[in-house]
């Protein structure tokens, strides 16, 4: 099972098994990680699931679809490393990943 670190904006870290198939964002609204919103429930209609990734995961994670470009030029202090949560599908391949939330979301 991949495990994904998510460091809140006050540097507080919190590591969780995530399954398979899931999404990042999927993964942390189950296990309650604080500062992810999902006020869309993963439609890629928002950008309350605003994460940073990690610069060593950016190439692995990939980087946004047009879509969700979009919908993250609604997110608070969006930059290079910024995705939608929602949009990052979790393999083993991402086992280890580390994800900042924001200091608040949109």
């Amino acid at each position: 099972m991949p495990k994904i670190t998510f460091i809140d904006s006050t540097d507080n870290a919190r590591t969780i098994d995530a399954e398979n198939g899931s999404t990042v964002m999927e993964t942390a609204i189950k296990n309650d990680v604080p500062g992810i919103e999902a006020e869309c429930g993963g439609a890629c209609a928002c950008a309350t699931c605003h994460v940073y990734v990690d610069e060593g995961w950016r190439e692995k994670v990939g980087g946004p679809s047009p879509m969700e470009e979009d919908m993250l030029d609604f997110g608070y202090d969006v930059r290079p490393n910024s995705r939608l949560s929602c949009q990052i599908k979790v393999s083993d391949a991402l086992d280890g990943l580390v994800v900042r939330t924001p200091e608040r979301q949109a």
